[in-house]
C-alpha cells in the first residue's frame, strides 16, 4: 500500500521548478485568501446583527417609555375617578346595603361615572369601557352596554371572586393591576386588554376595600409605540403567565405561516426556528416585554452584498498574485537554466570559464555561477591526476546543484584547498581555508534566523584565527560569558560583525597589538553582550553610521528584538571603544523573537 502510494506522488511530482513554483504560490495564496473572505463575510453577518440588536433595543426602550405615559394615563384615570367622594360614598353606601334598595348602586353612580370620564380625560378612543364595582360585585359601567359582561347579572357576579385575576389584583393590595386580555370576557383573542385596581378609601387606608375598577383598553393603543416596517414585527407579549400569551402583534402575518400562535408554550424558540432574528424590552409598568422580529435572510441581505464583493476582490486578488508569481518564478529559474546549461556543457567537455555569452545577475544563483566559471578555469591548469579528482568531485556536486542549488560545493573547494595546503605543508593556509569554511558554515546556520551562543563564539573563534594569521598575531581575543547562557539562542551573525569591526577600526590602525574582551551575562529577562577593544578609539561616534556592518546590526537588532533592545556605542580618541547590546531572551534557549 505505501509502494503504491509513493509511486503516485512521484507521478504526480511536477518536473519544472517554475510549475512546481505556481503550484506552491496557488496553494499558498488561494486558501487564505478563501478563508479570508469566509471570516468577513462572517464578521460583516455579526457586526450587522449587533448593531441590529442595539438600535432594535433603543428603539424598544423608546417604545416602552411611550406605553409607560400612556399606561401612566390609565393610571391616573384610576386616580381620578377614585378621587370623587360622591363616587366613593355610593361605593361605600352600596357595598354595605342588603339587596336592591335606593342605597345600591344604580344608573345615578354610572352617570357620575361618565361625567368624571368625559370631565377629566380628552382622548378616550382607546377606552372600550370603564367599570365600577363595589365589594357585593354590583357594577356600573361607562362605554359599554353589556354593562360587566357575563359577571353583569346577580346570579354570575359572585363568581368574580373566585377569578385569578381577581385574586391577583386583592394580592396587588391597591395597586394597579394589567392583564393581556379583557377580564370581563375571559378571551385571549379579543381585541382589548384590562387594568384593574382594587379601591380603598384614601382616608380610611387601613379600612375594607370600597371595591374594584376595571378599565378595560383597545390593544391597538401599542399601534402609537411602534415604528416598524413591513419586513419586521412588533409584539407585546405577557410572559408571566404559565403559557406566553402574545397581546398584540403588529404584523401577525409575518409569523401566521411559521405556525406561531397568540398562545404558545415558547415564542422565542418558535421564532428562531421559523428564521427570525429578535429583541426584547421589559416594561417597568406592566411588566410585558416589547419584542421586535424581524427575518434573518432580510437583515442579512447586505452583508450577503458585501460577501459576494469580498470574494470577488479576493478572486482578483488571486488572480493578481497568480500573475505576479508566474513573471517573477520566470526570474528565478531563467538564471537556474542558465546555470543547468552551463554545468551541462561543463559535463560535456567545454569549460565554464570559455562561455562569454552566460551573464549572472549578482544574486545568489549569480554568485554561485560566476564561483563555477572562476573554479572551472583555476582546475584545468593543474595536473591530470588531480583534475580528474577533482572533475568526479564537481560532477557529484553540480548533480546537486541541477536538483537543487545549495552552497555545499564552496564548502567542499574550500576542503579540497584545505587538504592541497596539508599536502603541501602549508599549514596557514590550511588553517585558514578550513577557519573559513568553519565560519562559512556558521554563518549559514542551514537557513535558520538564530544560533545558540556558543555557536557565536566558535564563528568568532574561526575569524579571529584568520584575522591572527594574516596581522602575525597581532590580536589577543578574550572571551568572558556566563556558561548558563551558552545554550540560549540569539539572532546569527550579532557579535562577529562587532569584533570585526573592534579590528578594522580600532586595533589595525593603533601600534603594536591589542586586545578585544566579550563579555555575555543574563540580567533578568535579558541577556547583556559588551565587546571592548583597546584600540585608537575616536571621536565622533556617528562615524559608525557610515560603516556597513554596524548599522547593519543595530537595525537587524531593532527589528529582531524590538523596543525591548538596546545598542550602545561608547568612545574616546586613545581609550578604545566600547559596545553594549540589550534584547531580551527565551528561557531554556527557546526562540528570543520579541
Amino acid at each position: 500500500m505505501m509502494k503504491r502510494i509513493g509511486s503516485w506522488l512521484k507521478t504526480f511530482r511536477l518536473q519544472r521548478i517554475r510549475s512546481r513554483f505556481l503550484t506552491a504560490m496557488i496553494l499558498v495564496s488561494l486558501p487564505p485568501l478563501i478563508v479570508l473572505g469566509y471570516v468577513s463575510i462572517n464578521i460583516a453577518k455579526d457586526t450587522l446583527v449587533e448593531n441590529h440588536i442595539e438600535t432594535i433595543q433603543s428603539h424598544l426602550k423608546t417604545s416602552s417609555e411611550m406605553a409607560d405615559l400612556l399606561f401612566k394615563n390609565i393610571i391616573d384615570m384610576n386616580r381620578i375617578i377614585l378621587s370623587s367622594d360622591e363616587l366613593r360614598q355610593q361605593l361605600y353606601k352600596s357595598g354595605n346595603a342588603e339587596g336592591d334598595g335606593p342605597d345600591t348602586i344604580d344608573v345615578t353612580t354610572a352617570n357620575r361615572l361618565q361625567n368624571i370620564v368625559v370631565t377629566n380625560l380628552y382622548d378616550t378612543q382607546y377606552i372600550q369601557s370603564i367599570c365600577l364595582f363595589d365589594r357585593k360585585f354590583r357594577s356600573a359601567c361607562y362605554g359599554r352596554s353589556e354593562l360587566a359582561g357575563p359577571y353583569g347579572s346577580e346570579v354570575s357576579r359572585g363568581l368574580i371572586a373566585g377569578t385569578d385575576w381577581y385574586q391577583k389584583s386583592l394580592d396587588a393590595k391597591g395597586k394597579e393591576v394589567f392583564f393581556g386580555y379583557n377580564v370581563l370576557e375571559e378571551n385571549l383573542a379579543g381585541d382589548t386588554f384590562s387594568s384593574v385596581k382594587i379601591l380603598r378609601d384614601p382616608n380610611q387606608l387601613s379600612g375594607d376595600d370600597l371595591g374594584f375598577l376595571v378599565i378595560n383598553i383597545r390593544k391597538t393603543i401599542f399601534g402609537q409605540t411602534v415604528n416598524e416596517g413591513e419586513d419586521s414585527g412588533f409584539w407585546v407579549l405577557d410572559a408571566g403567565r404559565t403559557t406566553p400569551l402574545i397581546i398584540y402583534d403588529h404584523h401577525p402575518d409575518l409569523t401566521a405561516g411559521a405556525g406561531i400562535g397568540q398562545v404558545s408554550t415558547d415564542p422565542f424558540k418558535d421564532l428562531k426556528e421559523a428564521g427570525y432574528l429578535y429583541s426584547r424590552y421589559s416594561n417597568a409598568t406592566s411588566g410585558w416585554q416589547f419584542v421586535h422580529y424581524v427575518r434573518k435572510e432580510t437583515l442579512l441581505k447586505q452583508s450577503n452584498r458585501i460577501g459576494t464583493f469580498t470574494m470577488l476582490i479576493a478572486a482578483f486578488m488571486a488572480i493578481i498574485a497568480l500573475l505576479v508569481s508566474y513573471f517573477v518564478s520566470g526570474s528565478i529559474t531563467k538564471p537556474l537554466l542558465q546555470l543547468k546549461k552551463m554545468i551541462v556543457d561543463w559535463a560535456k567537455g567545454h569549460s565554464a570559464g570559455d562561455n562569454k555569452e552566460t551573464a549572472f545577475v549578482a544574486d545568489e544563483v549569480g554568485v554561485i555561477g560566476q564561483t563555477f566559471q572562476r573554479l572551472s578555469s583555476e582546475y584545468q591548469q593543474m595536473g591530470e591526476k588531480l583534475l580528474q579528482s577533482q572533475l568526479k568531485e564537481r560532477e557529484a556536486e553540480l548533480r546537486s546543484l541541477q536538483s537543487q542549488i545549495k552552497p555545499h560545493f564552496l564548502y567542499n573547494t574550500l576542503d579540497s584547498i584545505y587538504w592541497m595546503a596539508m599536502l603541501e605543508e602549508k599549514n596557514d593556509i590550511a588553517q585558514m581555508a578550513l577557519s573559513l569554511s568553519e565560519s562559512f558554515k556558521l554563518s549559514l546556520n542551514k537557513g535558520k534566523e538564530t544560533i545558540p551562543v556558543f555557536k557565536e563564539l566558535k564563528h568568532i573563534e574561526h575569524y579571529m584565527i584568520i584575522q591572527n594569521l594574516r596581522y602575525d598575531n597581532r590580536f589577543r581575543y578574550v572571551a568572558d560569558v556566563d556558561p548558563e547562557i551558552m545554550g540560549y539562542e540569539i539572532m546569527k551573525l550579532l557579535l562577529q560583525p562587532l569584533v570585526e569591526n573592534s579590528i578594522y577600526h580600532g586595533l589595525e590602525p593603533k601600534v603594536g597589538d591589542g586586545t578585544i574582551r566579550l563579555a555575555g551575562r543574563k540580567e533578568g529577562g535579558d541577556l547583556v553582550f559588551t565587546v571592548e577593544d583597546d584600540g585608537v578609539g575616536m571621536e565622533d561616534i556617528r562615524r559608525t553610521e557610515q560603516g556597513y556592518g554596524i548599522r547593519n546590526v543595530k537595525e537587524r537588532l531593532a527589528l529582531y528584538y524590538g523596543e525591548g533592545s538596546s545598542f550602545v556605542i561608547e568612545s574616546a580618541p586613545g581609550e578604545g571603544t566600547k559596545i553594549t547590546l540589550r534584547f531580551p531572551h527565551g528561557d531554556n534557549g527557546g526562540d528570543n523573537h520579541a
